[in-house]
């Protein structure tokens, strides 16, 4: 199962072009609002409905984390203690934590990202360098179980990326025909 948290204030394309890509896979993933309510609203006023609240969070079957991007949004997700000890609790499991644009900063200022390699919204890099991250201005980035973007823009590149890692890359290009990318 892929979990994938939602804050106010997400930056939309970042958190639902993963679902959607991973989903078209044939990946199980179910989006978190981080609040008990199943309203979230994203950076550019567009509300979803998430399938859970983070009590619902199941660690048993989690195979992967990931986190979306959104100034607020990111910020929201990082105030969240209980989110940050399920990130821990997954790195510790040895899953894949995820996060695009302004969201690696959260695994940077935890510390779990140093001396890797990581990318993030190109503004936030001086965050990545700051906290002992090996920046990488590239769009997708990979460093053991960590997988980082750059932002809306590269959100395909990431969902595809995603495909790869928890599937095959067969699979990854069998959906990018389908989809036409």
């Amino acid at each position: 199962m892929v979990y994938l948290f939602l804050a106010n204030g997400f930056e939309e394309i970042e958190a639902l072009t993963p679902v959607d890509v991973l989903r078209r896979a044939g990946v199980e993933v179910k989006t978190i609002s981080i609040t008990d309510s199943h309203s979230v609203m994203g950076a550019h006023g567009i509300e979803v409905k998430s399938d859970l609240v983070l009590s619902d969070y199941d660690e048993s079957c989690a195979e992967m984390l990931i986190l979306p991007g959104g100034s607020d949004g990111t910020k929201n997700l990082g105030n969240c203690g209980e989110l940050r000890s399920i990130i821990l609790s997954a790195v510790e499991r040895g899953l894949y934590v995820a996060a695009i644009c302004a969201a690696p900063t959260i695994l940077a200022r935890m510390g779990l990202l140093e001396g890797l390699k990581a990318t993030c919204y190109p503004s936030l890099a001086s965050v990545l360098i700051e906290n002992k991250v090996k920046y990488k201005n590239d769009k997708v980035v990979c460093d053991k179980r960590f997988i980082t973007s750059m932002g809306a823009g590269t959100s395909g590149e990431f969902a595809f990326t995603l495909v790869d890692k928890l599937l095959t890359k067969s699979d990854s290009d069998n959906v990018r025909i389908a989809m036409v990318y």
